[in-house]
């Protein structure tokens, strides 16, 4: 008698809420035995886990921004969803504004932190990954970036460098993994509707940073889900590396 097909597993981080909670559903759907991971928001993570369609999802607590905890985290989601095929890098922090008029206190508080969030976490959780992976025979690694990482952020400049930094994180990690097959894929979306952007689109720089957009609307957080599990589960092993916008014409780079 064949034995049964195990279920592709993921593990999607920052999945309690806005992208995260988006491509936690998306996958789901799509039959993917999904981990949802969450920082601090543990009732939140809980209603994504419910909504959930299909059985055998999970949800983890970790600190991206802690490199022991990152370990921690893979381990435990291993255990519980078994090989895990896909890899989601989502979680990030924007921070507070640090622009070059900040005291140099908080200026280095605000880079230590936000590159340990954003850069250094996806970067030790796609080291588990990948060695993962690429010892059961291939996987996928998405990573969420930002158009800000070209466009710039004088506000937040470690926000820019962190997600510039995963870009180039994203191509370095397809280019050594693809002999493996491993294929990496990073987005790049604008602003997206989420709760964490709620207060500057409600705020006296909502009209502007709608202007910015042909759409006349900012990004959804589900058009973006959609790009990612595209990555995850059906773009071709050639746009491995690929670093992909979404953010509706508002920022075009050559």
């Amino acid at each position: 008698m064949p034995t049964k097909k195990r279920p592709l597993s993921a593990l999607v981080t920052g999945a309690s809420r806005g992208i995260g909670r988006q491509i936690a559903l998306h996958l789901a759907a799509r039959g993917v035995r999904v981990g949802v991971h969450y920082l601090k928001n543990r009732s939140a993570a809980r209603s994504v886990l419910a909504a959930l369609p299909g059985k055998g999802h999970a949800m983890f607590q970790a600190d991206i921004a802690d490199a022991d905890s990152v370990e921690r985290l893979w381990r435990r989601a291993s255990r519980r969803l078994g090989p895990i095929g896909i890899v989601v890098n989502n979680a990030a922090v924007h921070g507070n504004h640090h622009p070059l008029s900040t005291d140099y206190r908080a200026w280095r508080k605000s880079w230590e932190a936000i590159l340990a969030a954003n850069l250094c976490g996806p970067a030790n959780l796609s080291y588990f990954a990948a060695r993962s992976m690429a010892a059961s025979g291939g996987g996928r690694i998405v990573n969420i970036s930002s158009r800000g990482a070209f466009r710039g952020e004088p506000d937040s400049p470690a926000y820019g460098a962190s997600k510039a930094g995963v870009n180039a994180l994203s191509q370095s990690f397809a280019k050594a993994l693809a002999p493996h097959g491993v294929l990496v894929y990073c987005i790049a979306p604008g602003w997206v509707e989420t709760e964490m952007a709620a207060a500057f689109l409600k705020g006296p720089q909502g009209d502007e940073i709608r202007s910015q957009h042909p759409l006349g609307r900012v990004t959804h957080a589900g058009e973006v889900a959609l790009a990612a599990v595209f990555c995850a589960l059906d773009a071709p092993a050639a746009m491995t590396g690929a670093v992909i916008d979404v953010n509706g014409a508002s920022y075009l780079r050559t």
